[in-house]
């Protein structure tokens, strides 16, 4: 167990304190969870560069962050669609776009591939790999949790700031969404590759 993997299954006590304390925190529990929500983001980029500095990169490390990542979303697009701050629509085209990409990797790793290794066309590795790409995602998801967060938030307190706040949070969390079916589909493209034995 490296340090970077340590960050990485920390993510997963912490992701089950910000549900507990967005369902019963009341109003300190829900405003504390908007830095939470910030820390348990940034905590996905911050194991990526500990394990690149410490030399730390691994296929488990890939997989972990991966489990983290997907644990994360759909958490909490499930928390916030059933305090009715999000469509339904949003968690479900999460879960079933996971499923495919997932499940089309898991070829990858049986070959000893990590996830990045798997894309071989250079659009794909772009919208998948790259950088503008994977931080343009990181951040839209990470604006939609902390708004959506903070939302609830002003929401218990019955702020007049609530609703634009709402506003801004389901831009994100439509951007997040298409910008999510996006880059999972070369993953699902490029399986098709594999199966018919295409480089």
């Amino acid at each position: 167990m490296n340090l970077a993997n340590s960050i990485t299954l920390a993510r997963f006590p912490l992701l089950v304190l910000l549900v507990w304390m967005l369902y019963t925190g009341g109003m300190w529990g829900r405003f504390l969870a908007v830095p939470g929500v910030v820390l348990l983001i940034g905590m996905d980029a911050f194991d990526g560069i500990v394990a690149r500095r410490r030399n730390e990169t691994s296929l488990l490390g890939s997989v972990l962050d991966i489990a983290a990542d997907r644990a994360v979303e759909i958490v909490l697009w499930v928390v916030f669609a059933s305090m009715n701050l999000i469509s339904i629509v949003i968690p479900v085209i999460f879960i079933i776009r996971g499923a495919l990409t997932d499940s089309v990797r898991e070829v990858g790793y049986a070959g000893g591939k990590t996830a990045h290794a798997q894309i071989r066309s250079d659009w794909g590795y772009w919208i998948v790999v790259g950088r503008p790409m994977r931080a343009g995602y990181g951040l839209a998801k990470a604006a939609a949790f902390m708004t959506l967060a903070l939302t609830l938030a002003l929401q218990t307190i019955q702020s007049p700031f609530y609703q634009p706040t709402l506003l801004i949070s389901l831009m994100f969390s439509w951007l997040s969404t298409v910008l999510c079916v996006v880059r999972g589909m070369p993953v699902v493209m490029e399986a098709f590759r594999w199966e018919k034995g295409g480089s």
